[in-house]
């Protein structure tokens, strides 16, 4: 009895230790199948999340290049400027802290939640910036308030500052925050935070510039104190810019503007460098590195004048009377007119049944081409543009370039519009009528042209048919001032037209500044002979006498020149939107932007202290050689006439 109980116990206790055994190795194979897991198939997953408790990455950002124009004035540097950010992995309660944040610095909650989704999917040591442009009341707060925000420091950044305040705005263009659109583009590597070029030079030179950020690997205690700096990289400075512009003549052509909108482009005939690049009313760029106030921004949106287009760029416009001299190229290239070539203005056109109206009412009289540049007799163009034909007129505007962008480093520049009897029935179905033609003859219809155009066309006139890439950047200079890349001179066409040709159009463009009748008398200057084609385009056509005309609707003034008349080294072209004649308001800035220039050139001599000024009275600055002043237009049918 005693032996069967001891072998059932036996038996039992065998059973149990079974059982036990084998819980045991199914526990025991668990945890050699975790560790595997862990050590195996996760270890560089849970090395990172190691290195990241004890980690923490410290950008340095890299300072921008210097923009400096043509004489190695400053235009552009750098100012240090405090940034907020957050180190996820040392936030143990993130709405928390952004609620707190909020309340201490009065910064946007909903802005600070983007951000940090922005940048959540990076590395948890990598800091978020939250604020930008912090002041230094903000900073201050932050450091008295630094036990309750654990994982948030200041950051210093170097932020653009602009010297002069809004001078050349356009073509230096701004910086600011990538967006998430340009941190995922891949073409570029950058940070959530980080500043890069947006628009003008800043944008379009954005790889020279920026330079390299660098960093600061640190170990960290639990309580994210520095224990040591593991690894170092320092920031390299971006490339500085020279540009072809000179500082001193920008300022006296945009203070010549005042506050007329319009633009204004001054390059050098013989190389294509651009001088001058004023696009009227500017901006603050300043206020794009970081929230701009919405008032501000409503303004800069309201204002008429469209302060934040680049005029000078892709502004188009009816060149007007300025694109008379290409007409008089075609027809001498031609051989529809020559030196003697006259025709009898009596004041209009009859073409079939609509009637083109000179400017002058009473007419021109007898006039040849050199009259009929000098005091831009409409009809003489109407007779020469009927006998060309549209295709013609186009083909010399071809030959200029007239058409496509120049290609001028800045990004989003725009060509120009040179209607064909082909483009009208492509794009509108319809065939060109001979009618159409004598508009386009004085460069209104569907003729546009940017203001980089029209410095192009009178350049190439001035230097007799040599076609000059316009460019802005003279040469790319490291830090340590070694030049890396300089501009070359590139010519981009040429015109073949005979020297011939051209001494006659620019004879006529002499006496438009300097012959009595001229309508470009107020670019004359005492020292330099200018020569010069005023210009006015219509905005709309009908207008009401009686009331006058809304500053929206008056016609636009321009005015191209080129100086000296004997050795041409400098263009000009200036539009004055709404600007009505001109020969008043376009070609008076003109004369400012040309004295500039050769006053830069030459010494002061007290000599010339003593003579007299431009326009100071003893000018006559009628239209016409009998002193007859300056008169609205009166359009009727198709065959609207402007007053240059």
């Amino acid at each position: 009895m005693k032996e069967r109980r001891f072998v059932r116990e036996l038996l039992e206790s065998k059973q149990r230790v079974l059982v036990l055994s084998f819980v045991v190795g199914i526990v025991f194979l668990f945890l050699v199948i975790r560790l595997w897991h862990l050590q195996i198939l996760n270890t560089d997953n849970y090395q990172t999340m190691s290195e990241n408790n004890r980690l923490r990455f410290v950008p340095i950002a890299a300072s921008r290049g210097t923009i400096l124009d043509r004489t190695g004035t400053v235009l552009v540097s750098n100012r240090p400027s405090f940034s907020l950010a957050a180190v996820p992995q040392e936030v143990k309660d993130k709405e928390a802290l952004l609620t707190l944040l909020s309340s201490l610095l009065g910064l946007d909650r909903a802005d600070m939640e983007e951000r940090w989704e922005k940048g959540a999917g990076r590395a948890q040591y990598y800091p978020i910036v939250l604020a930008s442009n912090l002041t230094r009341d903000d900073v201050d707060i932050v450091e008295e308030n630094h036990l309750r925000l654990p994982g948030i420091e200041i950051e210093m950044k170097p932020v653009r500052e602009y010297t002069n305040g809004q001078l050349a705005a356009h073509l230096l263009g701004y910086i600011g925050e990538v967006s998430e659109k340009e941190l995922n583009s891949g073409s570029e590597t950058y940070n959530p935070g980080d500043y890069i070029g947006k628009n003008g030079i800043e944008r379009a030179l954005e790889k020279e510039l920026h330079g390299g950020d660098g960093g600061r690997q640190l170990e960290v205690d639990a309580r994210g104190r520095v224990l040591r700096t593991i690894s170092e990289r320092y920031p390299t400075i971006g490339n500085s810019v020279m540009l072809t512009i000179d500082a001193t003549i920008q300022k006296q052509a945009e203070r010549a503007f005042g506050e007329q909108a319009g633009a204004a482009v001054a390059m050098d005939v013989n190389n294509g460098e651009i001088l001058t690049f004023v696009s009227n009313p500017g901006f603050d760029p300043s206020l794009f590195s970081g929230s701009l106030p919405a008032d501000v921004w409503k303004g800069y949106l309201d204002d008429k004048r469209h302060p934040l287009e680049n005029k000078a760029l892709s502004g188009q416009y009816p060149p007007g009377s300025t694109f008379k001299m290409i007409t008089a190229l075609a027809g001498l290239q031609n051989n529809l007119i020559n030196e003697s070539t006259s025709i009898n203005c009596n004041g209009s056109y009859k073409l079939g049944t609509s009637i083109f109206k000179c400017w002058k009412k009473t007419g021109h009289g007898a006039t040849d081409l050199r009259k009929a540049l000098r005091e831009s007799c409409d009809v003489f163009f109407y007779q020469l543009g009927e006998k060309l034909g549209v295709d013609k007129i186009a083909a010399a505007a071809h030959a200029f370039k007239l058409r496509a962008p120049l290609g001028v480093e800045l990004l989003n520049e725009r060509g120009g519009l040179i209607p064909t009897s082909a483009w009208k029935q492509k794009r509108f179905g319809k065939r060109w009528y001979h009618g159409e033609t004598l508009p386009v003859a004085i460069g209104q219809g569907a003729v546009l042209l940017t203001p980089i155009q029209l410095a192009s066309m009178i350049s190439t006139v001035a230097n007799e048919g040599t076609i000059y890439r316009p460019h802005l950047v003279k040469r790319i200079i490291d830090s340590d001032g070694k030049t890396l890349k300089e501009t070359k001179t590139e010519i981009i066409g040429t015109v073949p037209y005979s020297k011939e040709s051209f001494r006659l159009v620019k004879q006529g463009l002499f006496d438009v500044v300097n012959a009595p009748g001229g309508t470009g008398a107020m670019a004359r200057l005492y020292d330099v002979k200018v020569a010069g084609k005023t210009g006015t385009s219509q905005v709309v056509k009908l207008r009401d006498s009686k009331q006058g005309t809304p500053y929206q609707f008056r016609d636009h003034a321009l005015f191209v020149a080129f100086a000296p008349f004997e050795k041409p080294e400098i263009a000009v072209a200036v539009v004055v939107e709404h600007g009505e004649h001109g020969g008043a308001a376009a070609a008076s800035i003109a004369n400012k932007i040309l004295r500039a220039y050769f006053d830069g050139k030459k010494p002061v001599h007290k000599e010339a202290a003593d003579l007299p000024k431009e326009n100071d009275g003893d000018v006559d600055l009628t239209n016409n050689e009998n002193g007859e002043a300056d008169t609205v237009k009166e359009p009727l049918n198709s065959g609207d006439a402007t007053h240059d």
